[in-house]
């Protein structure tokens, strides 16, 4: 385990729910998180962090002043920051290019100079939208199966593997970050920095401040806590869109493997998500929020879908899992207990955020 890490986005959900195991496992550890606070909610992170002396630097990976090596003496550097919003690429697209590729750039030039390793928090959102559309599919009563017919590589029963085609367009979110793994391996050969890349699917627990473009698990379980009404978009309005799921501890065992065994998974390109034991629909999500908030809200249907929507996604992880032996534990039900315990516990501060 490296003595020094820094956390880029680090007050985020990821980067902050990091930092905290990191530092509680491993106390001996240096732990600096970076971020811009821009998220709403992410400041609630700053209290938590200063009760267990992890360091905190607002700065913003746009700037690279704010970057410079000679602050920063640390082993290996986790990259959690990012504008991870599709609909954001839409709609303002300088803050997405801005913090998603020139922040990479001034990342990777940071690295260089302390040579650091680098551990890259990237997006399923890479794989192409039209092609993500292509798959053929089946319509069961409560979501939308893969069907066992392909004829796209990469895609079988268990989801979308690392092979499946990159050539189409992604949105600019998706487009940002697979750029950004073209230039981290770049880097890795002209600098000899170790590097490590994550390819994250839909990460929900405790501490993400769900919104309608990001954290959609979160939202749905707040809404229903908080009764606020919410919609089934596209796909007929019938809530049958599918996502798999990883509950963020199951990310953090990841991540402390990897950190332990960098050298070994150097150069790697990861799938990583929790599969399709782990996958729900709109519909399903709303009978277990049901099911663990007592409580019944008004669900509008809209039949043409968000720019950028997809039917479905479902990560098959199975490179990392045949090379690392890790796996997801944490079932999709228990994920959103979880996240009904913290809301119910922090009801106060969490209000102004998530309703």
């Amino acid at each position: 385990m490296a003595e020094k890490i820094l956390i880029l986005g680090g007050a985020g959900f990821v980067g902050s729910s990091l930092a905290i195991n990191l530092k509680k496992h491993h106390s001996q550890c240096k732990i600096i998180c970076f971020d811009n606070l821009r998220r709403r909610g992410s400041e609630l992170n700053l209290p938590r962090f200063k009760n267990l002396g992890i360091e905190f630097i607002h700065g913003d990976i746009r700037s690279s002043s704010d970057l410079d090596p000679e602050i920063f003496d640390v082993d290996t550097i986790i990259d959690c920051s990012a504008e991870p919003s599709v609909l954001a690429g839409f709609n303002s697209p300088q803050y997405v290019l801005q913090t998603n590729l020139v922040g990479t750039i001034n990342v990777l030039e940071l690295t260089r100079q302390i040579q650091a390793r680098l551990l890259f928090l990237s997006t399923s959102r890479v794989y192409p939208i039209e092609t993500l559309k292509s798959i053929n599919l089946v319509e069961l009563p409560t979501r939308f199966n893969i069907a066992a017919e392909q004829t796209i590589p990469g895609v079988s029963d268990l989801g979308i593997a690392e092979e499946f085609p990159l050539q189409s367009y992604r949105s600019l979110y998706g487009t940002t970050k697979l750029a950004s793994e073209m230039l981290i391996e770049e880097y890795r050969q002209a600098y000899n920095i170790q590097a490590i890349v994550n390819r994250c699917g839909v990460i929900t627990g405790p501490w993400q401040m769900g919104k309608v473009d990001q954290g959609v698990f979160v939202l749905w379980l707040a809404a229903h806590y908080f009764e606020k009404s919410l919609s089934y978009i596209g796909y007929g309005g019938t809530g049958k869109q599918v996502r798999d799921l990883l509950h963020i501890e199951d990310l953090l065992c990841l991540i402390d493997y990897q950190l332990e065994h960098f050298s070994e998974l150097d150069g790697d390109v990861l799938n990583v998500g929790g599969g399709v034991d782990n996958s729900l629909s709109l519909l399903e999500t709303t009978k277990l929020c049901e099911a663990i908030t007592g409580k019944s809200i008004a669900i509008a249907s809209e039949e043409t879908a968000r720019q950028g929507d997809i039917p479905i996604y479902i990560t098959d992880s199975s490179k990392i899992i045949s090379k690392t032996g890790w796996k997801p534990m944490i079932n999709p039900e228990q994920t959103l207990r979880d996240i009904y315990q913290w809301i119910l516990e922090y009801e106060t501060i969490l209000k102004p955020v998530l309703s």
